[in-house]
């Protein structure tokens, strides 16, 4: 079992005076950063801060931790190093890939999206709709928030590019079948990209395993520094125009950055995998890709051991409709609920009892507007990870007893 005492302690959060007694389940937004990260970006700052890649210490020490950070993640992941890329979020690196894409597509191909994805990895997809693209959306069920396999076996043809598609939603928590619906596309000839922003936090994807030809996530929820970082496997990589400067597209890591990257930020990053090495090797596991399986593991069956009763509270409530499924083993700790009030006004409520949650539509417009959610009401969000605690979920349902 998760070793929770040890958990707290890699990050300085729970030890800062101003935020005592506030327990912060506002994870989907952006999550607590390690102990890790933070102590490599303040080393970074004030040792390194220099032009990397160069001969003198600095710039050589430098350079040597933006290049592991690219190196020990991908490990984590399952795929090469130079299949791991960095950008200053998810969203701009989906809109550098769709403008590659945009060029790569034959005419009369189609990409099918679906409308159970946050708007980062959907509107940069439908606007190439202006460009003549055609667009088929994937709909999810307007009951339950779910993806049909049926419905997508419909909708693939030998016309089909691209599917895109949420490794879970960030209100409906449903954790989606990645390989099998990546094995049903690909044998339809289509490539697959996957939004894993919501599914990274509680724990690092094994890529490779999975088979998707891009997979994207957010360090700053996952962490981290704030920064996108993608996979993209080498054979779609390099048949993609090249986006980044002309003297980099021989180099698949730089070809879909067309800015100069963060140097502190990802050598930072590679504090993640610090944090993910330490967790299992303080639980008796090793280091890399086991680590990463270990840590994944440790934090989900640590998660749904606490979302069970949060999903039983809120499914006894008459007043509330909990958005996706009930059952803690298919979603993750991310639960969206539609009032009979406005949403931001509960959360408001919620602040004095020290719970920090939102209220909101949190760029998730189309999915939920598909649920017969009013936007105009919006959804309670709370979320949380692994290094929430079991005293802090029972504030969270005593608050909510609250103010429901």
């Amino acid at each position: 079992m998760l070793d929770l005492t040890w958990v707290r302690a890699q990050f300085p959060a729970f030890d800062e005076p101003s935020l005592q007694g506030q327990a912060f389940f506002s994870n989907a937004g952006g999550s607590y950063t390690c102990r890790q990260v933070i102590h490599r970006l303040y080393r970074f700052y004030t040792q390194r801060k220099v032009q990397p890649y160069s001969a003198y210490e600095a710039s050589r020490l430098g350079g040597e931790e933006m290049d592991e950070a690219r190196t020990r993640l991908a490990a984590m992941m399952g795929v090469a190093t130079h299949e791991l890329s960095f950008g200053p979020s998810t969203t701009q690196n989906t809109y550098v890939l769709a403008q590659a894409v945009r060029r790569w597509i034959k005419p009369g191909q189609k990409i099918i999206v679906t409308n159970q994805d946050h708007e980062a990895n959907s509107g940069p997809w439908r606007r190439l709709a202006e460009e003549g693209i055609r667009i088929v959306e994937w709909q999810l069920d307007p009951e339950t928030g779910l993806l049909a396999l049926d419905d997508l076996a419909e909708l693939l043809s030998d016309d089909t590019a691209l599917l895109c598609f949420p490794h879970c939603s960030n209100v409906i928590g449903a954790v989606n079948d990645v390989a099998a619906i990546t094995a049903l596309a690909q044998s339809a000839g289509a490539r697959v990209c996957v939004d894993g922003v919501s599914y990274a936090p509680h724990g690092l994807a094994d890529v490779g395993a999975l088979g998707c030809d891009v997979y994207l996530f957010s360090a700053y929820k996952t962490y981290g520094p704030h920064q996108g970082i993608m996979v993209i496997r080498e054979d779609f990589g390099m048949e993609l125009p090249n986006q980044g400067h002309h003297f980099n597209g021989d180099t698949l890591y730089k070809r879909f950055t067309p800015a100069g990257p963060d140097h502190a930020q990802v050598a930072a990053s590679a504090g993640m995998a610090d944090y993910f090495d330490a967790m299992s090797q303080h639980h008796g596991g090793g280091t890399g890709a086991e680590a990463a399986r270990l840590s994944h593991d440790l934090m989900r069956d640590q998660e749904i051991a606490l979302l069970k009763p949060l999903l039983d509270y809120v499914s006894a409530k008459n007043s509330v409709r909990l958005i996706g499924p009930a059952d803690a083993k298919m979603r993750a700790p991310t639960v969206a609920m539609a009032l009979q009030g406005d949403a931001a006004q509960v959360a408001a409520q919620l602040a004095p009892l020290g719970i920090m949650a939102e209220g909101g539509d949190f760029y998730a417009q189309r999915p939920l507007s598909a649920m017969g959610v009013d936007l105009g009401k919006g959804v309670l969000r709370v979320s949380f990870t692994h290094y929430t605690s079991k005293a802090e979920l029972d504030q969270l349902l005593a608050a909510l007893d609250q103010v429901l």
